[in-house]
């Protein structure tokens, strides 16, 4: 059973409506699209119908008015010949033609008001197939998305990035211990402050030395101490 019961159903349709609703979207715009592209067929086909019908009254109508000019002129020349009669019965095909051309203008009327229904249908269900199928590409668009994301996720997270995570661990904690020895060796050696500083104690030291020396060398001796100063000093 088809979606749309007649060709109205699928002019007056909301194709966002429908498919926002639906549980597989992306099935249903195709079987909109089927359906719509079999109407446009059959309207199409009814177009042409309509406009076939429209050029046979055409033909027909050539038809009756050149036979009605045929009976008018033969009506004249029966009267010429003071044939009334002929005259009389021309002039009954005459009208019998001009019926006939009235029947064909009319039929013709509905011909022409027929094509330019179809047109009409044709144009809006042409409007209706392209938005369709617009949905239907915006469907798959998404749906396309969606699968390359699923793959690319699990490409991602598989065991190799596991693996590389752990060999990333492994070379981070060898560049730890790298640094860490470049800190030992950094620590053994004095810096160049350092040995500033080793050398200005040194020369404190050997400033209060030599004070402390020319100190004793100045204090008296006292009684009973004979032992040399030098000795004292060692």
């Amino acid at each position: 059973m088809g979606m749309f019961s007649r060709l109205s159903d699928i002019i007056n349709s909301n194709i966002n409506a429908m498919l926002d609703n639906a549980e597989n979207p992306e099935k249903i715009a195709r079987l909109m699209i089927q359906e719509m592209e079999d109407t446009l067929v059959e309207v199409r086909t009814a177009a042409a119908r309509a406009m076939a019908d429209k050029k046979e009254m055409e033909r027909e109508i050539q038809y009756y008015t050149d036979s009605r000019d045929d009976w008018e002129a033969k009506a004249a020349l029966a009267l010429d010949k003071d044939r009334e009669d002929l005259a009389r019965g021309a002039l009954l095909a005459k009208q019998k033609a001009d019926t006939e051309i009235g029947r064909r203008r009319d039929a013709m009327t509905l011909a022409e008001e027929a094509f330019d229904r179809r047109q009409d249908d044709l144009s809006r269900l042409q409007a209706k197939l392209d938005e369709a199928k617009a949905k239907h590409r915006a469907l798959m668009m998404r749906r396309e998305a969606a699968e390359q994301r699923i793959r690319v996720r699990h490409q991602t997270y598989d065991g190799r990035v596991d693996d590389a995570l752990a060999r990333y661990a492994h070379v981070e904690r060898k560049v730890d211990e790298l640094e860490a020895y470049a800190d030992t060796i950094q620590a053994g050696t004095p810096s160049l402050e350092a040995e500033f500083a080793a050398l200005a104690r040194d020369e404190a030291v050997e400033a209060e030395l030599a004070a402390l020396k020319k100190a004793r060398s100045k204090a008296p001796v006292k009684a009973g101490d004979t032992t040399p100063k030098s000795k004292k000093e060692d």
